[in-house]
């Protein structure tokens, strides 16, 4: 039995990962772990310096970084299909879209939910996305031949990863919409695990204060 704890918190890319787990079908524990001390703790922190969430912990391992977690996931759970077979141009697109998904599409929505613009010549230079608007174009390019996943016909750990940045960036109004990216959207979060995750995890936000309206 693998031995799989996930560090998480309900309102964090934890759900991501909390996905990724349910999809993998292999028996985990979850720890919440709460925003504030608890997460920047020095017990906490001996798993992820960085103190954020998630991170996943495989016996003596620890790995962090959403996509990080989606690929050693599909990797240590083969049967469930997520990833494709090793040194196969299916298997270099999924590390290419991984990658983007971490390196371009987390970043440019972050910095765009933040109203940062940076269209700018010179900034454009120097970031590694470019724009949200190029990263928006980029993915609708993926999609425009009327696949029904990231990769193709079948669903995958990108799915999950890029997939849910995509169902949060129009859900937010931080992504900017384009042709096929809602249709996408309600086709992987229609999946049992997505449904099954999504409850578990929204059970556990806790209830806004009396009178707070927060």
């Amino acid at each position: 039995m693998p031995d799989l704890t996930l560090y998480t918190n309900p309102m964090s890319r934890g759900r991501i990962a909390r996905w990724m787990m349910e999809e993998a079908g292999l028996p985990y524990e979850a720890r919440i772990v709460a925003y504030g001390p608890e997460m920047k703790s020095p017990a906490y922190r001996a798993l992820n310096p960085m103190g954020k969430v998630p991170t996943l912990v495989h016996g003596d391992t620890a790995i962090t970084e959403v996509a990080a977690i989606c690929t050693y996931m599909a990797e240590l759970a083969p049967d469930a299909g997520l990833i494709p077979p090793p040194a196969t141009p299916e298997r270099g697109s999924f590390y290419r879209w991984m990658f983007f998904a971490a390196g371009s599409v987390d970043p440019a929505v972050s910095a765009a939910s933040l109203g940062l613009d940076t269209s700018d010549p010179q900034v454009y230079r120097r970031v590694g996305w470019g724009t949200v608007e190029a990263v928006a174009d980029t993915l609708a390019g993926l999609l425009s031949d009327g696949r029904p996943y990231l990769l193709g016909e079948r669903f995958s750990a990108v799915d999950i990863c890029l997939g849910s940045q995509i169902v949060w960036g129009l859900q937010y109004n931080s992504l900017p919409a384009r042709d096929g990216f809602a249709a996408y959207a309600a086709r992987i979060t229609d999946r049992d695990a997505a449904q099954r995750a999504a409850a578990i995890d929204d059970a556990l936000i806790p209830a806004p204060e009396p009178g707070t309206g927060t």
